[in-house]
């Protein structure tokens, strides 16, 4: 997959929010898309995904079977979960047993099958997410696109995350992934796209990380931790600082 010179804003005369952006995909790569909140990086991931279209430039050899995930997954819908799924399983092609046999072994696999029956508007934004990535990677997609995939769901989903993303490359499939939690770097070969004012590049690979110790009240931990990530910062840990005693 490939783009070229693309340029993208949502209305005339508004800022480009993407600017000559040419980057490409082969088959068996992941790349990671970093960069502060509300640069593009969700712009860029539905451009390639096909639900947006660029106004200048051109997306070529885009795979056919591609799976997204957003990064807030629209579980307002008057389906079980169970029911959109073997929903989604038919319209990508799958028979039904087929579609039966996939559902419960991801449902299993990511730890949902007792929510498989709940009607998706009383789903957690965690359970919703999981429904987003069951639907995304039924039908073993060639490009499978994930927005900030970690956001929300139980550490043991979190775990299998990575090995969906090496299950998909392994089989020659493409997967671009958008991450301001710097979660992504866990991944063993990813790329590292920096997404700033619009434009992309290749991220150094021997990019030297420093951590900070901050110290704040115990208050104010919620928004630290919020204004760091929102800023592109990876939050290592957070742990109760002890002062020495004054003499």
């Amino acid at each position: 997959m490939q783009l070229d010179d693309v340029w993208l804003r949502y209305r005339r005369q508004a800022p480009w929010v993407l600017r000559g952006v040419s980057v490409g995909l082969r088959p068996g790569e992941a790349a990671s898309v970093i960069g502060r909140n509300g640069v593009g990086k969700s712009t860029l991931l539905r451009l390639a995904a096909g639900l947006l279209r660029p106004q200048r430039g051109t997306v070529r050899d885009r795979p056919a079977r591609v799976g997204y995930v957003p990064e807030r997954f629209p579980a307002d819908q008057p389906f079980t979960a169970r029911r959109y799924l073997l929903g989604m399983a038919g319209v990508r092609g799958l028979a039904a047993a087929a579609a039966r046999h996939a559902v419960d072994g991801w449902a299993e696999r990511l730890h949902f099958g007792r929510l498989l029956d709940t009607p998706m508007a009383e789903l957690s934004k965690g359970s919703a997410q999981k429904v987003g990535l069951i639907q995304a990677v039924l039908c073993s997609p060639d490009l499978l696109i994930l927005d900030e995939p970690w956001e929300g769901l139980d550490a043991a989903t979190r775990a299998e995350v990575p090995l969906i993303v090496g299950e998909v490359t392994a089989a020659g499939g493409r997967v671009l992934i958008s991450d301001h939690l710097g979660s992504a770097g866990e991944l063993p070969g990813v790329r590292r796209w920096e997404l700033v004012d619009g434009s992309l590049s290749e991220a150094s690979s021997d990019l030297v990380e420093c951590v900070i110790e901050v110290a704040v009240a115990t208050s104010d931990v919620p928004s630290a931790v919020a204004s760091l990530r929102a800023a592109g910062h990876q939050v290592v840990g957070v742990r109760v600082y002890e002062q020495e005693p004054t003499p």
